[in-house]
């Protein structure tokens, strides 16, 4: 590796390091990506509005969530009327 002038806001790129951690830490060194950012936004803002999504569909065919009998777990279950 060349030794270079380090600049104000070089951060971790400024410190000597070996090869196997600059391998494992790649984001430490790697310049940040706005596409690959957007994707990624995008994908976890699809997959939460498609959460809540399904959940509104389960409450308007009469499914409410409610704890489980063990105290773990959330279940559905369909609204039965007391008249029943």
């Amino acid at each position: 590796m060349k030794d270079r002038e380090t600049a104000p806001g070089d951060g971790i790129r400024s410190l000597k390091t070996s090869r196997v951690f600059r391998i494992i830490n790649f984001e430490l060194y790697s310049k940040p990506n706005k596409v690959i950012m957007a994707l990624g936004l995008a994908s976890i803002s699809f997959t939460f509005g498609y959460l809540v999504y399904m959940r509104h569909q389960y409450e308007k065919m009469g499914y409410y969530p409610a704890v489980a009998e063990d105290g773990h777990h959330e279940v559905y279950k369909q609204r039965q009327s007391k008249w029943d």
